[in-house]
């Protein structure tokens, strides 16, 4: 009998955008569910109805054989159904056990007992593998122990089954190993998990069964250890999904990039980025490797603008791009894909049009004699939809009703339709499904081999050893290796440089560089 169950599940909503269309879920108690499916297929919006967020147009969900309605989160909570957002609910200001406990605080009399709240977030976190600090603020901890909050949060409330979307979205890969192993203890503690991702190797290591959804529909549910990961992909796009790039061998030609002695020191007088040497050549992808949180955002927004050096310069084509905001780097033809689409790539309550000219707007053909021209505006936005596969009815529709795949389409039109002579692509696929992810790796590798140089920065070590021609290594803020991306080149070796382990001499990393 299924624990949690959803039948034949329809959503409408007013502008008459068709969100779910006659989907079934049924998990059964104990097991670890994932949900696949290209953005816009439906999973979140399926999620929000069995969370109570939205309510079905039609169908009908069943908790232990018996038809129940959910019309809010709280209701939901009550049946033992406990959410983790990729965008976390947390107070920054407060502590874990605060943040863990609020709402439903342990008292002494009229005062919150902190004492107690603490020793119930230890005894969760004990029982269930998730290692916190109670008396930490949750601005101060890694994401890592900011998603096990969240965790410990619906389980202090009494979760039996817990919504997981796409959790490792934004992890490293060690937290990616632990967050895996807390999923397991919750399952030998007789909790359910149902686990939303894009990345189908964490659907066949997790996982006891898979629902596929494709265009608001249910496609099928099989079992992980009867399925294999282009099975999961063809399932997913409805087509075959080449998990290899077209990749040809390029000279490359002179240097484009050259960064030297760069370095950033925060207000308290922290390096964070330490004297950086490189160069990026025209024709070549250069990867950045390493854990998050290593200066490589210091880095990709110093290059872009966002934020001044403390010393050291970048130049462009031989001219310097830095102290001068994002503009200065824009008209040297630096293009920039950012890690955080929703905060520095999109102006969300806009057009797709206009936020494929933001960086342009003021020049022709979008703006003659100080007037802006809609109709040019327009047509260069019809012609990058057509061109770069984005999935909207027109190009007057703001950006916020994309889905989060689309919404990276459209930064990708824009930056490579800008001509550059550098992209900065930073996290270029953090949180898009596998048919986007084919279509902006082929964009990086065909740019590449006109021409372009690339900086690629990405937290995925695969993807860099897939994309990158050379490996550039960050560990706590500095270079500690650039590499040839050679055939016996592993991912164990560049290991060992991104934990610090092992380091370049000077001598070689100017052999690479």
């Amino acid at each position: 009998m299924p624990y949690l169950e959803a039948r034949n599940i329809y959503k409408t909503y007013p502008n008459g955008v068709r969100a779910n269309q006659g989907v079934s879920l049924s998990v059964e108690e104990g097991e670890i569910h994932a949900i696949v499916g290209e953005n816009g297929a439906g999973k979140s919006t399926l999620m929000k109805i069995l969370y109570g967020i939205e309510m079905p147009t039609e169908g009908q969900i069943f908790l232990r054989n018996q038809p129940v309605t959910i019309d809010s989160p709280q209701r939901a909570i009550q049946l033992g159904i406990g959410m983790v957002f990729q965008n976390f609910m947390l107070v920054n200001s407060f502590t874990i056990a605060e943040n863990i406990t609020l709402g439903t605080e342990p008292r002494r009399g009229l005062v919150v007992d902190r004492k107690q709240a603490i020793e119930a977030t230890e005894r969760l976190a004990s029982i269930y593998g998730l290692q916190v600090d109670p008396r930490a603020r949750v601005e101060d901890v890694s994401v890592g122990m900011r998603q096990r909050v969240e965790i410990l949060k619906a389980l202090y409330r009494g979760a039996q089954v817990l919504i997981l979307d796409e959790p490792t979205a934004v992890l490293t890969p060690r937290e990616t190993t632990d967050l895996f192993d807390a999923i397991h203890n919750l399952i030998q503690e007789g909790k359910t998990v149902i686990f939303i991702t894009h990345k189908l190797r964490e659907v066949m290591e997790i996982s006891h069964r898979v629902t596929v959804m494709r265009d608001a529909r249910h496609v099928g549910t099989v079992k992980t250890s009867e399925t294999n990961i282009p099975q999961l992909a063809r399932m997913m796009v409805g087509r075959e999904v080449f998990m290899v790039v077209d990749k040809p061998l390029v000279q490359r030609g002179k240097p484009v990039l050259q960064v030297r002695n760069l370095s950033y020191a925060n207000e308290g007088g922290r390096l964070l980025l330490k004297h950086a040497n490189f160069t990026v050549y025209e024709g070549e992808i250069l990867g950045v490797a390493g854990v998050e949180g290593n200066g490589q955002t210091e880095l990709v927004e110093i290059l872009t603008g966002l934020r001044p050096p403390s010393e050291g310069e970048a130049l462009v084509d031989g001219q310097s791009i830095l102290g001068h905001g994002p503009r200065q780097a824009r008209e040297a033809h630096v293009a920039h894909i950012p890690e955080d689409r929703l905060t520095n790539g999109i102006a969300p309550d806009i057009s797709i049009a206009d936020n494929l000219i933001v960086d342009r707007y003021y020049r022709p053909p979008f703006t003659q004699s100080g007037l802006m021209r809609p109709q040019a505006i327009n047509a260069n936005g019809q012609k990058l939809i057509r061109d770069f596969g984005i999935v909207a009815m027109h190009a007057d529709v703001p950006v916020i009703s994309l889905s989060g795949g689309n919404m990276q389409k459209v930064i990708v039109a824009r930056e490579f339709s800008s001509e550059p002579r550098l992209l900065i692509a930073a996290q270029p696929t953090r949180g898009v499904d596998i048919g986007a992810i084919e279509f902006i790796h082929q964009q990086l590798v065909d740019k590449r081999t006109q021409g372009l140089a690339i900086l690629l920065v990405s937290a995925d070590l695969q993807e860099v050893m897939k994309l990158a021609d050379r490996i550039m290594v960050m560990y706590d803020g500095e270079i500690v290796a650039i590499l040839p991306n050679t055939p016996d080149l592993t991912e164990e070796r560049l290991g060992l440089y991104m934990l610090g382990a092992q380091k370049q001499s000077a001598t070689e990393m100017e052999t690479y560089s």
